[in-house]
């Protein structure tokens, strides 16, 4: 058998390591057999010489199969479902979806994750609302999904421990964006969630990690291969992030939106994407028959209140009182009564006439971090009324001194620098220029 030392050397040799060689490695990060340092060495070394397909995937099983892995009744066969999203800004889609596909009879045992860099998380953004609470256990999790249909929790330290121990390591070795450890870590969790369908949103453009088409389909084509390899039917929709979706970007003012959304108010991007990938999943489960039947059976979900049923109930099963989950859910609601409000609100306004073409959403995203909305380290307190609401969309033509942005901070003032910043994330263009984005849907891997 071959020591730590030996894998790593094998590995930056350009060597394959066997099946064996991940288990090795992996029980040893797990067991806490092995340094720090070689754990770092060992990714350094999966990060500059890659892995094939087939070691990918055994590393992602032993991934899934490093901790506790979930078990459903068998009267829940080929409905069990998630939805995963490589990250983007305002990306709040899973605050709608998840409860739409539960009031369409699905079940949703929802993994999720915090921000990273400039992406929000839902975790972060579930958790501006008081009481919610993230982490929940594992002998509670099936009454959840039997009574709501759905649930959002964080990470348990007993499912796919190597995972959560890998990442903080990739995280401080810059070793985040490998093709194979990204594979792992996303298909890993739903592995271990024991899911029928999943469907992966894979985000690429301007705002997003990955910044072409090219390097997205090769990162779908992966985790569609890894996901099928455990047996979960998985499919992948290649979608534009260069703008935010919706029109707010932040914490609590992302839940406002969603919940806005829920009652049939929601912006025309962010339904494009809960119709779609929702429509998806009922597609792949065998509930519809086509895609446009069940992106109709989704939306009608959201519009007709049912959706907004389950979230309200999910609230309250995951620690949100009655009363704070029905005055968030009411038809009039008065929002800040619950969530916190920021002490200032200010709102940017255009320099000149024009057209709006596009909107830098990494920008955005990077001055509210500035603000607090984000964290710079794992287990730092963020901000949650820290946000920012997008007041023009794409194509609208506007007058110089329209406004078209307000934020909400803490601090006393934007610093010149942050003012500076935000105003050059608004593009106008001529009256006869057109937005570069118009349908957010790429296309799928495997087409349907």
């Amino acid at each position: 058998m071959l020591s730590i030392p030996d894998l790593i050397r094998k590995k930056r040799d350009g060597g394959t390591l066997s099946d064996e060689d991940i288990r090795l490695f992996l029980q040893a990060v797990v067991q806490q057999n092995i340094q720090e340092a070689q754990i770092g060495a060992m990714l350094m070394a999966i990060w500059l010489k890659g892995m094939v397909d087939t070691k990918t995937m055994a590393l992602t099983k032993e991934m899934m199969l490093s901790g506790e892995v979930m078990s459903w009744p068998e009267e829940w066969a080929g409905l069990v479902v998630d939805k995963h999203s490589t990250g983007g800004v305002g990306d709040k889609v899973s605050l709608v979806l998840a409860p739409a596909l539960a009031a369409c009879g699905l079940k949703v045992p929802m993994i999720s994750g915090r921000g990273l860099c400039h992406t929000g998380g839902t975790l972060d953004k579930l958790e501006s609302i008081p009481g919610f609470n993230i982490y929940q256990p594992l002998q509670k999790l099936q009454g959840m999904l039997e009574e709501v249909g759905c649930f959002i929790v964080g990470q348990t330290e007993t499912l796919v421990p190597a995972d959560r121990i890998l990442y903080a390591v990739r995280d401080a070795t810059s070793t985040v964006d490998s093709l194979p450890l990204i594979t792992g870590s996303i298909i890993s969790k739903k592995a271990a969630e024991s899911l029928s369908c999943l469907v992966l949103d894979v985000k690429f453009g301007r705002s997003a990690l990955y910044k072409d088409l090219a390097s997205a389909k090769e990162q779908a084509q992966s985790l569609v291969n890894a996901g099928n390899s455990l047996g979960i039917n998985t499919r992948a929709v290649l979608t534009h992030m260069n703008t935010p979706i919706g029109r707010c970007i932040g914490n609590s003012v992302e839940v406002i939106e969603s919940l806005e959304t829920l009652k049939g108010n929601g912006p025309s991007d962010l339904m494009e994407l809960v119709t779609t990938l929702g429509g998806v999943l009922l597609l792949m489960t065998g509930s519809v028959s086509s895609l446009s039947e069940g992106s109709r059976v989704i939306s009608e979900s959201v519009i007709g209140g049912a959706a907004l049923a389950k979230f309200q109930a999910m609230m309250e099963a995951q620690g949100v009182t009655n009363k704070d989950a029905r005055s968030l859910c009411s038809p009039h609601a008065d929002y800040y009564s619950v969530l916190r409000r920021a002490q200032h609100q200010t709102e940017l306004q255009t320099h000149t006439d024009g057209v709006v073409i596009e909107i830098d959403g990494v920008v955005l995203a990077e001055v509210l971090h500035q603000l607090g909305a984000g964290r710079t380290k794992a287990g730092e307190p963020i901000n949650h009324s820290v946000g920012a609401e997008l007041l023009v969309s794409l194509g609208q033509s506007v007058n110089k001194g329209h406004p078209w942005l307000r934020v909400h901070f803490e601090s006393p003032i934007l610093t010149s620098d942050q003012t500076s910043r935000l105003q050059n994330a608004l593009n106008l263009g001529g009256s006869g220029d057109r937005p570069l984005q118009g349908s957010l849907i790429e296309e799928m891997i495997p087409p349907l």
